[in-house]
Parts: C-alpha cells; sequence; structure tokens
C-alpha cells in the first residue's frame, strides 16, 4: 500500500511525522477546533501524542490519517478515514485545514483523494462523514468530494452547554467521481 497521495491540485498526503506536532498544536489552537478532538491539544507533547495516535492506525489497519501538505512540504491540514468496519467495507472520514488555507479547495482535493485511496487501496465500498448543520464550509467540502446529503442526526453534538445537529453525508464507491475544482 503507497502511503503517499498527490492530488491533481498539486497537493501531497503524507503520513503524519513527527516533526509535525507544532502544526498540529497551531491548528489545534483555534477555539473552533479545538473541541473537535477527544483529548484536548494544548501543547507540544498533547499535539506529539496526537500525531503517535494517528500514525497507529496505518499498523493496525483501523484507520488512515494524511498531513495535506503544498507543494513546497508546508502543512496546510488533515484529511483521515477511521472507524474503518472491514465487515460493512465502511470507514469514517474528517478533515480539516488551517485558517489560511481555508475557501481554497484544499479540504475537497486531499478529502477526493483519501476517498479514492479508501475505495481503491483501502478495500472499502463506503464512507460517511458528518459535520455540524451551521457549518456551511464543511458541507461545501463533502459536496465537492463526491459526498451525499444523507440526512440530519438531531442535536447529536453537544458543546459548552449547546446542542449541534449533525448533517451526514456518505460517499459509495460506486458514486460517480466529481471533478477537481
Amino acid at each position: 500500500m503507497d502511503h503517499e497521495l498527490s492530488t491533481p491540485e498539486g497537493l501531497l498526503l503524507r503520513p503524519w511525522q513527527d516533526d509535525d506536532a507544532e502544526v498540529v498544536h497551531e491548528a489545534f489552537s483555534n477555539p473552533d477546533m479545538s473541541r473537535q478532538v477527544a483529548v484536548p491539544i494544548t501543547d507540544l507533547g498533547t499535539a506529539r501524542a496526537w500525531v503517535a495516535r494517528t500514525t497507529t492506525g496505518w499498523s493496525t489497519g483501523r484507520g488512515f490519517s494524511w498531513a495535506v501538505t503544498r507543494a513546497d512540504g508546508a502543512v496546510v491540514g488533515s484529511v483521515s478515514v477511521s472507524s474503518i468496519d472491514r465487515r460493512h467495507e465502511e470507514g469514517w472520514v474528517s478533515y480539516w485545514t488551517l485558517p489560511a488555507a481555508r475557501g481554497r479547495g484544499v479540504a475537497a482535493a486531499a478529502t477526493r483523494a483519501a476517498a479514492w485511496w479508501a475505495f481503491t487501496e483501502g478495500g472499502l465500498h463506503r464512507l460517511e462523514l458528518g459535520h455540524r448543520a451551521n457549518n456551511p464550509a464543511s458541507c461545501r467540502v463533502a459536496l465537492a468530494a463526491g459526498f451525499v446529503v444523507e440526512g440530519v442526526e438531531r442535536a447529536k453534538l453537544l458543546y459548552d452547554g449547546v446542542r449541534f445537529d449533525v448533517e451526514r453525508h456518505a460517499r459509495l464507491a460506486t458514486d460517480p467521481w466529481p471533478s477537481p475544482a
């Protein structure tokens, strides 16, 4: 299995490395991002632990996570296929980008590449993802990556005492491929 992927947009997806901890810490310092992880990333030590957790999936086959980099090697985001269910050939997709990379098609390109890999190399047939219903940017990423809206999970998430609906999307290996932006 090849762990590096390139996109038509010139991005490279590669497994996370120990020296990526600084960019992970930077990403999760953003208040919107800080609540997206089960274990808060508050310093370089917790960022290194996050990187270590993301890399174990490659050896166990339970999850695959890539650092998304520009042509110059700078990390601008992340995309993962996790919660792999081999019995049903499905997985869960998640993505994020640094603020400077948002609105440039980075997350959509990375998600298309990860989905292609999951279907052709990873042995999966169905991928799912979800985003807060009040996050139209994440919805645009999902749609641009070829994920179809399947419904809303009401009051699924709880952040700071407030409940949020989650819009669920899915993509099948047999779905048509979207064109790069």
